[in-house]
């Protein structure tokens, strides 16, 4: 997110050569949006990694090794 929060400082724009209109627009980071990039990136790392590692800790050792 540390990184990410540089993108308000870019602006992009887009040229539409038919009407030579430009859009341009920009990035905001708000409040809202760390807060859920950091809860999915906590449910994402609880499915990812807890969660299979809680059903090979149940397995045995070497069917465990055998499986992955």
């Amino acid at each position: 997110m540390f990184l990410a929060s540089f993108m308000q400082l870019v602006t992009i724009s887009t040229m539409n050569w038919q009407s030579f209109a430009e859009l341009a627009f920009s990035f905001s980071m708000t409040f809202a949006i760390a807060w859920k990039s950091l809860a999915f990136s906590l449910v994402m790392g609880f499915v990812g990694g807890v969660l299979p590692a809680f059903r090979a800790a149940r397995m045995n050792i070497v069917d465990a090794l055998r499986s992955s």
